[in-house]
């Protein structure tokens, strides 16, 4: 027997209810900005409603969120990426700063490179995902939110020269990890 509209709209209400603040806490780790974090926990709940709408169920429901949202705000990183970065020059401290926006292709080299960025940004993702967390949140916070080593040093406890170490820990894994799909394009 299929669910009423009233019941589908509990099921969704009793799930939101349920999973907001992990869900909220979730998405605040990895995206600082309280105004595009509440914006993505909105996209997420909205991609639940529609959901719901379809015939087939989500099974489980809170992996099936916690998924979205990741995803989301990895669109987000992928739409700041696209944008022109601002010149990173005053962390001076770190060698390999920059290194992402030089190993992907320009938007602007025509529809091939644009194909071949998607590539390399869907097996970033794949491969941030292999780091260890403090690997990963050092990464993304220096090389993707461009926040300073200063300023994570400060917020995190952790003294510079670890983050410095994380980061070059994490870079290194991705290079290698991303190499061959890097060399398949001949950029």
């Amino acid at each position: 027997m299929e669910p009423t509209m009233a019941q589908n709209d509990k099921h969704i209400t009793d799930t939101v209810l349920r999973e907001r603040a992990r869900l909220r806490n979730f998405i605040r780790t990895r995206v600082p900005d309280p105004s595009e974090a509440e914006d993505i926990l909105q996209d997420v709940f909205f991609e639940l409603v529609e959901a719901c709408r379809l015939p087939e169920p989500i099974e489980q429901v809170g992996a099936w969120l916690f998924r979205v949202a990741r995803n989301r705000i990895i669109d987000r990183f992928r739409k700041k990426k696209e944008q022109a970065l601002p010149d990173a020059s005053a962390d001076a401290e770190e060698d390999d700063d920059g290194w992402l926006e030089q190993l992907l292709p320009d938007t602007d080299a025509g529809p091939e490179a644009a194909y071949a960025r998607s590539m390399l940004l869907a097996e970033l993702q794949d491969a941030l995902e292999e780091l260890p967390p403090e690997q990963r949140e050092v990464f993304i916070a220096h090389e993707l939110e461009r926040r300073s080593f200063k300023e994570l040093a400060a917020e995190s406890g952790v003294s510079i020269n670890t983050l410095l170490g994380r980061k070059r820990y994490a870079v290194l894994h991705l290079r290698a990890r991303l190499q061959t799909l890097y060399d398949e394009f001949n950029l």
